[in-house]
């Protein structure tokens, strides 16, 4: 297993799969962490969440319980990324509880996403989601309430 696991704290029955990167970060109880993931310092996932192959959720990110993150999420936490920055500090995300993420979404840093929330895959989220949407497209608008019909 080539992996790089260090300074993690899990919960219990969390399953992790090989080739990844994690590292000062928190894994709630029940969750799921796919291949090629990468998951630094200061971020958390809570219970029973799953997480799809090469996604990397990046220093600044919280996400809430029974949340999935498809195949290949990309999470920023920098809006004007600079070489070298003596004063840069990591911009938030918070993804609330039970919130759905498609495979190759792009989720840019210092927003909110809703309870009950669906990210629409390929989609690129440029600011807060509310709860009960869902969103697509680039940049990521509402397309409908999760309560309508499908």
């Amino acid at each position: 297993m080539n992996s790089c696991i260090r300074d993690v704290i899990q919960g219990t029955n969390v399953t992790i799969y090989n080739f990844v990167n994690l590292y000062g970060c928190k894994i709630g109880d029940n969750s799921k962490i796919g291949s090629f993931v990468e998951m630094q310092r200061g971020s958390e996932i809570g219970k029973c969440c799953k997480v799809s192959s090469h996604s990397f959720i990046c220093e600044g990110v919280i996400i809430g319980n029974n949340v999935f993150i498809g195949h290949g999420v990309i999470f920023t936490n920098d809006k004007y990324p600079k070489v070298y920055d003596s004063t840069w500090e990591p911009l938030q995300t918070i993804v609330e509880d039970n919130v759905s993420i498609g495979s190759g979404a792009v989720i840019l840093p210092e927003i909110s996403i809703g309870e009950n929330s669906v990210i629409g895959a390929g989609s690129v989220v440029t600011k807060d989601v509310l709860q009960n949407t869902i969103v697509i497209g680039n940049p990521a608008r509402f397309y409908k309430y999760v309560t309508d019909e499908r």
